[in-house]
């Protein structure tokens, strides 16, 4: 409670109460109560000129500009730390946007980090990784979710859509069959830490690993995929989609490009196509599209990774 507002409690109820009772309940040293109520706590020149400029202002600077401000107009030096202190205790403090709500409750599972960056694997789905990312290109904000094979960096499935949920994510997991014990490692994302996606995992005989908290390099085969992607396909072009379909499209067609026909160090820059026993491999690819391509955009699309 502020000095003013004891000495305003104790004049109120004096009358009724003996003031050395009035303060012992407020916890106030009777002569504290007699030192504030000898104290002038009329608002100074300063805190009524800040509180003018705060209101002519509409709450919008910071106590750095109001100082700024206070000091042109009275002409005076006045340290940062008063005005901060004047405008916290008045209630002006500068109307910031508000912070995003905590999501509440905590993940249904959170396993260990079994993969423990060893990118490396065997044979083909003994080790897997999997991750969302977003496509901000077209006139709205998109979502690719993804699963790579560790054995050669395959892209084996993925998922387009326009909101990033559990089913999302269920639905990319849901296009391959998947041999028991197969490992598939994830962000801490919470769709991967949901009820949902523990489920299926269990069903499907899949063993989970996920990175460490705030550690993308846990899962640095897909973040680099995606970062390829982004590169590669939108931001060294100049072109204008004015589409979510042609989105959808270019991203299509780099997936194929990608798993295809770009060579690869870890594969000592040969081809995905190739097994090392000249027979093709047999490639996963589907996606749930949002709509058709503009007939207008292929020409665009098809000089893009064909």
């Amino acid at each position: 409670m502020s000095p003013q507002a004891v000495v305003k409690l104790v004049e109120e109820l004096k009358c009724k109460y003996t003031v050395h009772l009035i303060c012992f309940c407020l916890n106030v040293p009777i002569s504290t109560y007699y030192r504030w109520k000898k104290k002038d706590f009329s608002p100074t020149v300063i805190e009524k000129t800040i509180g003018k400029i705060c209101k002519k202002n509409k709450f919008i600077y910071g106590y750095r500009k109001i100082k700024y401000l206070i000091q042109k107009e009275l002409n005076q030096i006045i340290n940062h730390k008063v005005v901060q202190r004047i405008m916290q205790k008045n209630g002006w403090n500068c109307a910031v946007k508000p912070k995003k709500a905590i999501k509440i409750g905590k993940p249904f599972s959170i396993t260990g980090n079994a993969l423990n960056r060893d990118f490396t694997a065997d044979k083909p789905m003994q080790k897997l990784t999997t991750d969302i990312t977003y496509l901000p290109f077209g006139p709205k904000r998109l979502y690719l979710s993804s699963i790579m094979d560790l054995h050669n960096g395959e892209i084996l499935a993925y998922t387009i859509g326009s909101k990033q949920d559990t089913k999302f994510v269920l639905d990319t997991l849901n296009q391959i069959d998947l041999p028991k014990d197969v490992l598939l490692h994830s962000d801490q994302g919470s769709v991967y830490t949901s009820a949902e996606y523990y489920n299926l995992c269990k069903e499907k005989g899949i063993i989970r690993s996920m990175s460490r908290k705030g550690t993308p390099a846990d899962n640095a085969p897909i973040e680099s995929f995606h970062s390829s992607l982004k590169c590669e396909a939108f931001y060294i072009k100049d072109e204008v989609i004015t589409s979510s379909s042609i989105v959808i499209q270019i991203v299509e067609n780099y997936i194929k490009y990608y798993n295809e026909n770009r060579i690869q160090q870890k594969l000592d820059y040969r081809l995905r196509l190739n097994t090392g026993d000249g027979s093709p491999r047999v490639f996963l690819y589907n996606s749930h599209f949002l709509g058709s391509v503009p007939n207008s955009a292929s020409s665009f699309i098809s000089s893009s990774f064909v």
